[in-house]
């Protein structure tokens, strides 16, 4: 009895898988993101529920309209677009002027900018403890001491939240990818006297 030979064109094309598996066969299987914990993965719940998205997540226009730009996801104000002083209202029922990435906001208590909240630690919340954030919700300042926490940032309903709430919110914060952006410093209000045209 006689044994088929391999065909030459499956010899080559073996061959060839051979070769191109070899890298990945290497490399080994990608290590999987870790899991949240249970009190992380309640943070991100209470993250995507909460309407953070909305403010700290600069838009972009997508096939639809504005949408949150998930590649900035959480890191604020973009700190290279630099905001002109805000249109005059005119006399009416309208309060507030917010910028095209929906992370600006001007009105009677000036302009305010959204926070970073990735753990980056020069530009976010890297180098804050949970006491930290927990205080700054809990008061409306900055860590709890500083500056005022200025709208849109909704500080009485976020009071709402128990501690372990706070806690779980800021253990998923820091899962994310940091993100280095330096968000503006708040801008006073314009007097109406500055403001009125000479």
């Amino acid at each position: 009895m006689n044994a088929r030979r391999p065909q030459p064109r499956r010899l080559a094309f073996a061959a060839l898988l051979a070769v191109l598996a070899a890298p990945a066969l290497a490399a080994g299987p990608a290590a999987p993101k870790a899991a949240l914990t249970v009190e992380q993965a309640r943070g991100q719940y209470l993250v995507n529920t909460s309407g953070c998205i909305d403010c700290h997540t600069p838009f972009k226009l997508g096939p639809r309209g504005p949408e949150p730009d998930m590649s900035r996801h959480l890191s604020g104000h973009p700190e290279g677009m630099q905001m002109p002083p805000p249109p005059a209202l005119p006399e009416g029922p309208w309060l507030v002027i917010s910028s095209a990435t929906n992370t600006a906001f001007a009105g009677p208590w000036g302009v305010s900018f959204t926070a970073n909240l990735t753990p980056d630690p020069e530009t976010g919340l890297g180098l804050w403890s949970a006491r930290d954030f927990r205080q700054t919700i809990r008061t409306g300042r900055h860590l709890g001491r500083g500056r005022e926490l200025l709208p849109p940032m909704p500080v009485p309903v976020y009071n709402h939240f128990t501690d372990a709430d706070l806690d779980a919110v800021f253990a998923y914060l820091q899962t994310l990818p940091p993100v280095k952006n330096k968000v503006p410093e708040p801008r006073p209000p314009v007097r109406a006297s500055a403001a009125a045209p000479k």
